[in-house]
């Protein structure tokens, strides 16, 4: 098993309420950007349906330099009608990073450290600070 010491969290920079799946997210890595699969361990929908992504044994493609000892989760969303960076993370895409976070850290050990991917790169990703979001996880 890897050895995991960060939670890297993104949105997929998608509209405001719309769904997308973790197959057409694969898609756009793979077929649009030519990765060997999606970038991102898992995706959470707009319901908090949790979607496995990469295989957590592999290393992922979501935050460059950084993937190595780090998961990658997705939320669907990011952005709002004008294509500006908007958190859209729904109750329910709340509920489920939270209990994701709980899950991983029982896995890999408590001391796991969540941050957004604004933190490692010039991007608005995941359209919020996630130590002001998620204070109470840390």
């Amino acid at each position: 098993m890897r050895d995991i010491s960060r939670i890297m969290l993104h949105c997929s920079a998608t509209v405001e309420g719309k769904d997308y799946s973790v197959d057409t997210i694969r898609k756009w890595h793979v077929d649009g950007r030519g990765w060997s699969d999606i970038g991102y361990h898992y995706v959470i929908q707009l319901d908090g349906t949790i979607s496995q992504g990469r295989p957590i044994t592999r290393a992922g493609a979501h935050t460059k330099g950084h993937n190595k000892d780090s998961i990658g989760i997705c939320y669907i969303g990011g952005i709002d009608a004008d294509k500006k960076p908007k958190d859209t993370m729904t109750p329910e895409q709340n509920s489920a990073f939270r209990m994701l976070v709980r899950s991983i850290r029982i896995l890999f050990g408590e001391d796991i450290t969540i941050h957004g991917h604004n933190e490692f790169a010039n991007k608005a990703c995941p359209s919020f600070i996630v130590k002001e979001k998620f204070f109470d996880m840390y």
